[in-house]
């Protein structure tokens, strides 16, 4: 027998707590997913983040910024490894994913306090859809528990945007940061600004295009993308504006390479209509086409970190 709770129902029994937001984005065709989750405090970020990375289970990669935790992970299962500091350290980790319909479960396990997170803090989030509790769970103190937290199923999508100021108005990377925070579907997760080739003979100034991700479930795409290509025609300075979408996880290895050679090369449009075909990237042209270029490497730079923002000369050794 099991205990099936739901957020409020967690909240009645443990009182209030602290996680802000929890939510899984995967991505079936690489096996792969990613969960996001944030707190109201460093603390209890820093400490899962250690405490995650150590048990293993099915993380590939778990990072933390601020009060917000990435955990990139197989679509599958994996087995726990507290490993022997576990009795004085205490421990918590994730061993399984699966997919079902519209619906992921993650299963979690934890040891002395850090059954209190994934038993009362993560399943109380407003984004959780319920828990379930084997009917031996205890909290705290020197207990171990087991549970399962059910989400519905979300994906990424990124959009990346070139050409819509000019040389007198716009920016834009502010017209896609807008686009961001005031998009009404799904959840906003991050904004890049992408440096492309400051040679580029049609640029404004800086010669930068743009990208945001979303995410969301996938009956939310469609409306997704209308809210964009609305929001940008209304919001435009420019007769060449080109906006792209690409839906999940990984960034194909060839747009990756195409993003990075915009920053040196001067590609033609029909280069990047190519790369965009092969890597299932979808064009639509908003006012025009010379964005393409941009819109298409924006995509390709999305997940780089720092070398999305710089060309390759800031990242040669000295």
């Amino acid at each position: 027998m099991v205990t099936v709770l739901r957020p409020e129902q967690v909240r009645e029994r443990y009182g209030k707590l602290f996680c802000q937001g929890f939510f899984t984005m995967v991505d079936e065709q690489n096996g792969v997913a990613q969960i996001v989750e944030k707190c109201v405090s460093r603390g209890p970020v820093e400490w899962d983040t250690v405490n995650r990375k150590r048990a293993g289970g099915i993380l590939k990669e778990i990072r933390s910024e601020g009060v917000t935790i990435t955990m990139d992970t197989i679509i599958g299962e994996s087995p726990i490894r507290f490993g022997p500091v576990s009795s004085e350290l205490g421990g918590q980790g994730i061993c399984s994913l699966k997919v079902d319909g519209d619906r992921v479960t993650t299963k979690w396990m934890g040891l002395a306090g850090a059954t209190v997170g994934i038993g009362a803090c993560i399943p109380q989030c407003e984004d959780v859809i319920e828990t379930i509790y084997p009917d031996d769970f205890k909290i705290g103190g020197a207990h171990y528990a087991e549970v399962e937290i059910i989400t519905p199923k979300m994906i990424r999508v990124v959009i990346g945007v070139d050409d819509t100021d000019t040389k007198e108005k716009g920016a834009s990377w502010v017209t896609m940061m807008r686009l961001g925070r005031e998009c009404p579907i799904g959840r906003y997760l991050d904004h890049k600004i992408i440096q492309l080739n400051p040679k580029a003979p049609n640029k404004t100034t800086n010669c930068c295009s743009t990208a945001v991700a979303f995410a969301v479930r996938p009956d939310e795409v469609k409306d997704l993308i209308e809210y964009a290509k609305e929001f940008l025609s209304k919001n435009t300075y420019s007769s060449e504006t080109v906006m792209t979408v690409f839906k999940g996880l990984r960034i194909p290895e060839r747009l990756e390479q195409f993003g990075w050679d915009a920053k040196h090369i001067l590609f033609e449009v029909g280069d990047a209509l190519k790369v965009a075909e092969e890597c299932n990237v979808d064009v639509v042209e908003i006012t025009g086409s010379k964005g393409t270029i941009g819109a298409v490497a924006a995509i390709g730079c999305f997940d780089m970190g720092l070398r999305s923002a710089g060309v390759p000369e800031d990242f040669e050794c000295p």
